[in-house]
């Protein structure tokens, strides 16, 4: 476990010398738990808080109940099994009733220290097993007779393996742990990291302070108060370190696009294909002032699935090939790059702009003149996958790169990008997942944001609707009725991992499935996934782009990119093994044209209640903003946009849903205090500097999670 210890030399003790420890259980803290020294103990923080005046009667426990605690005698010890089914039962009385006491580990242990037919406070997970109720693994704490009553009433709970239980090391008696570290440490020993004008300023408990509170709260407020001050601290630092990054983007030196010239102007003149929205106009804006002040560009566009977002990235090209530059469009997918590649050369095939596809399936006959295109300026832009990032690929003048759906790259193969010319290309990024606030201001906070928030005229929205699987005959007729007004249909399945034989095998029967729904022969019937060859994958999604095939059957790898105006069916089988991002995106894939479009969510009747939310979300808004801040909530951040990946959101307190509040205070604290100090060099923050560049050094902050 990573720690924070600017010499703070009396953490850096080993919890071996901690009383109660030893050599034995110091290595087994480390082991199990990663705790090496008191610093790392000190920041091993409760999950739960146990109010010591709450002690229920065995007769009023209710079944909807989680933890309880409980205080009676424990009697009757008896062993049940051998081997791996051993168990060890007990019965506790109190005055209203009794219930079981259970354990499958840890018996021996169990049976040497817990006395029978003597007084414990009983503390676990309630379960009812035929009406009778239960409590496996329970934390015991023997009642001591004429002790004085304790005074505290919040007692910490701290998560602990079952190897430390067998030990003797239960979240109780880690509690007694954490009471002798702070018998052996005092304030001095741990130095305040947040500027006295920012606590004063912002109403925070001071370090020490918040530490001991959050270990051994004095009552509900001061933990409340301890919890916000450790959250605020870590989205603070977090917000530094994205700020300090935004500040040299911004003082990074870069290209100059002067100029609007013949090209843009043709272009925008007499081949645009449509009137660009407002939206449109005020992100190319952004863009144009971005390139003029001979700084790096580091922009992001966001806009919803067909809010045309493609258009605005060629015209920042060709403002760039005014200026004597060359572009690149780099695509998470070889089908999403050729989409790209045949929209953007069919838009400039009357005008003079050499176009080019490098993606890893370009053969190396056709390799060669593209390479030496982009070696002596004669092409002009070139649209691909990471194959853009090899070191053969070499630019004579690279002044724009644009990166679709930037959370599927590495934050190495993007850097790659950077050392392409002497001095780094502008970066538009663009996503059609629609990003809530408080996730752009901590994933993409080091990037100027612009939204497109507006449709193309005419964009008819689309229907969708729920059905459970029953529902199949009268979903396959109304696709069929759909074919026969010469429309198309997409059918996509939740192909989780493509290399997992049964999975394939699944896919194999549902196309299988498929024809046997449309046997007619006029009826075409195409698929792919990410297991078929390069060749024959793109020649059944050209089947289908050029009308010729009439259902496609496929997994995700249509979720993003496939531009097909006819096809008005989505059908999304077994919907319910999708997030809401992911069946938002697929949506996206309909609706392109002029007819209305239908979505369908096919699922089973067995849903979770999770699965009903979702399928309820999807029915009732198609505003991707929504349905990304849903998902946020449902999922939380680490599972969405690949911040698991990056690390960009590896927090160990703070939650940005439920902390939005703090994320926006600390993001204006951070750019506040920076705008005074940007290198943090003053006296003051000198100790906040070493937060930072600890956390810098990818070490996370020492922060055990907290509910």
């Amino acid at each position: 476990m990573a720690t924070l210890n600017f010499g703070e030399a009396a953490l850096q003790t080993s919890v071996e010398f901690l009383k109660g420890i030893g050599a034995f259980k110091a290595l087994l803290l480390q082991k199990e738990l990663g705790i090496f020294n008191f610093n790392d103990l000190l920041h091993y923080f409760p999950y739960r808080y146990l109010d010591t005046t709450q002690v229920q009667s065995i007769n009023s426990l209710q079944p909807d109940q989680e933890w309880v605690q409980l205080k009676g005698i424990i009697m009757n010890f008896q062993e049940h099994g051998t081997g791996f089914k051993k168990r060890l039962t007990a019965t506790l009385y109190d005055p209203g009733g009794q219930m079981e006491l259970v354990w499958f580990q840890g018996i021996s242990y169990v049976l040497k220290n817990i006395q029978p037919n003597t007084a414990y406070t009983v503390f676990g997970k309630l379960s009812f097993f035929n009406g009778f109720p239960t409590i496996t693994h329970p934390e015991l704490e023997k009642v001591q007779v004429g002790a004085q009553e304790k005074t505290d009433t919040m007692l910490p709970s701290y998560s602990v393996t079952e190897k430390l239980r067998v030990k003797g090391i239960t979240n109780r008696n880690f509690a007694k742990l954490t009471q002798a570290l702070f018998s052996k440490i005092n304030a001095a020993d741990v130095y305040e990291t947040l500027p006295q004008a920012v606590l004063q300023q912002y109403g925070l408990m001071g370090r020490f302070e918040a530490l001991q509170q959050i270990h051994f709260p004095a009552n509900a407020d001061r933990l409340s108060r301890a919890r916000h001050r450790l959250k605020w601290e870590e989205l603070f630092i977090a917000q530094l370190k994205i700020s300090q990054s935004n500040l040299r983007n911004k003082a990074q030196a870069g290209f100059s696009f002067p100029t609007i010239g013949n090209v843009f102007n043709d272009f925008y003149e007499k081949f645009l294909p449509f009137p660009l929205t407002n939206a449109q106009k005020r992100v190319i804006k952004d863009i144009r002032t971005d390139t003029l002040k001979g700084r790096q560009m580091n922009r992001l566009v966001q806009g919803d699935v067909g809010s045309g977002k493609t258009i605005v990235a060629l015209l920042s090209m060709l403002m760039a090939l005014d200026n004597g530059f060359q572009s690149c469009m780099m695509a998470p997918t070889e089908i999403l790059a050729q989409q790209h590649f045949e929209g953007i050369s069919k838009l400039l095939e009357n005008m003079p702009v050499k176009v080019v596809l490098l993606t890893g399936s370009v053969k190396a006959k056709q390799r060669k003149p593209i390479l030496q295109g982009l070696a002596d300026g004669t092409v002009h832009i070139v649209v691909g996958t990471h194959a853009l990032l090899e070191d053969n690929v070499v630019f004579k003048n690279l002044g724009l790169a644009v990166i679709d759906e930037q959370h599927r790259f590495g934050v190495g193969q993007r850097a790659k990008l950077w050392q392409k010319n002497s001095l780094p290309p502008h970066i538009l990024v663009m996503t059609a997942t629609p990003i809530p606030r408080t996730l752009a201001m901590t994933i993409y906070g080091d990037l100027e944001v612009s939204v497109i928030d507006e449709l193309p005229p005419g964009r008819k929205p689309i229907v969708t609707m729920h059905r459970f699987d029953h529902y199949r005959p009268k979903v396959m007729d109304f696709i069929r009725h759909e074919i026969e007004n010469g429309r198309q249909i997409y059918i996509v399945y939740p192909l989780i991992d493509e290399s997992e034989k049964m999975e394939y095998e699944s896919l194999m029967a549902n196309y299988e499935q498929v024809k046997t729904h449309f046997p007619d022969p006029r009826y075409n019937v195409a698929m792919v996934h990410g297991r078929q060859d390069p060749g024959e994958k793109e020649r059944n999604m050209q089947r289908f782009i050029k009308g010729e095939a009439h259902i496609l059957v496929a997994t995700t790898v249509i979720e993003v990119g496939v531009n097909v105006p006819n096809a008005s069916v989505m059908l999304i089988e077994s919907a319910e093994r999708f997030g809401l991002s992911q069946l938002h995106q697929l949506r996206g894939r309909v609706g392109r044209g002029s007819e209305k479009s239908y979505c369908i969510l096919l699922t089973s009747t067995e849903l979770s209640k999770e699965s009903r939310q979702r399928m309820s979300i999807m029915t009732q808004t198609s505003d991707g903003f929504v349905i990304a801040e849903e998902d946020l909530k449902m999922r939380g951040p680490g599972d969405m946009y690949g911040t698991r990946q990056s690390g960009a959101l590896d927090f160990k307190i703070a939650d940005i849903v439920q902390d939005a509040d703090i994320v926006v205070a600390t993001k204006e604290a951070a750019e506040q205090l920076l705008s005074h100090d940007p290198q943090l060099s003053l006296p003051d923050n000198r100790l906040l500097y070493l937060a930072l560049h600890q956390t810098q050094k990818g070490q996370p902050m020492p922060w055990s999670k907290i509910s």
